[in-house]
């Protein structure tokens, strides 16, 4: 019987190295919860550059498990995050970022997690929505036919448009009561409201003594790499909140 041959990543290194990554493993297994353990691994990515499409830039022929540090978008980030606080070893994040990036870890365009609630719905058993949780009364349901643009073409080619029901906080309605319900290491989503969007943006949430804070790969003209910013003021002119759970 024939064997399929396990692909190789491929791996660009960059301000952070494998080394890094095994130390920071380390580090993050001796914290005492996932909040503390999720702040000190993405700590480390504080200052590397905001760079897109690293995953299709090494895909061109057919898709390959790409590990770029070289710079992240903000997807990526919180791949290597959500991947590196469930492993124990390089070699297990390696593992690790097969599942949380790809549906049932095949490596294909196809099972990639295009959308941020695709995310979620392919870890459902390491991370959580706990967006109605968070808020309960104020949160708001949209139904989207996510990757159908308004004038019926494709945000991401080849894959087929899906309904699906997505929770979100308006920003309007974010109060002190729900902050105080946020968790250090919670996955924001940044709600769209465009027809065949989730989220138009993500980060990790940090809570600091000087607030909380949004801890994400910016693209901003002036930031351009990962930075922490002012949840309230980062969401003031968004449509919503939307919170995913490491469990």
């Amino acid at each position: 019987m024939n064997r399929v041959k396990k692909q190789k990543p491929v791996i660009i290194p960059g301000i952070i190295s494998i080394d890094l990554v095994e130390k920071t493993i380390q580090h993050g297994a001796s914290a005492k919860n996932i909040p503390e353990r999720i702040s000190i691994i993405s700590s480390i990515f504080l200052g590397i550059p905001y760079k897109t499409s690293t995953i299709d830039e090494h895909s061109k022929d057919a898709e390959q498990l790409v590990i770029d540090f070289s710079g992240v978008d903000c997807f990526t980030f919180l791949d290597y995050v959500e991947s590196m606080r469930r492993a124990t070893t390089w070699r297990g994040f390696i593992k690790t970022l097969r599942s949380t990036r790809y549906r049932k870890s095949s490596i294909s365009f196809k099972h990639r997690n295009h959308f941020f609630s695709d995310w979620i719905k392919n870890n459902t058993s390491t991370i959580a929505d706990f967006t109605k949780k968070t808020a309960s009364h104020k949160t708001v349901i949209a139904t989207k036919k996510l990757n159908r643009k308004d004038d019926g073409s494709l945000y991401v080619r080849d894959i087929k448009p899906v309904q699906r029901r997505i929770n979100y906080i308006p920003s309007s309605s974010l109060d002190q009561n729900i902050i105080d319900r946020l968790r250090t290491g919670d996955y924001a989503g940044i709600y769209s409201d465009k027809p065949g969007l989730d989220v138009s943006h993500v980060g990790i949430i940090i809570k600091t003594e000087s607030g909380v804070k949004l801890r994400h790969a910016s693209s901003a003209r002036t930031n351009r790499c990962v930075v922490d910013e002012d949840l309230f003021k980062y969401i003031s002119k968004k449509p919503g909140l939307v919170l995913f759970r490491p469990i």
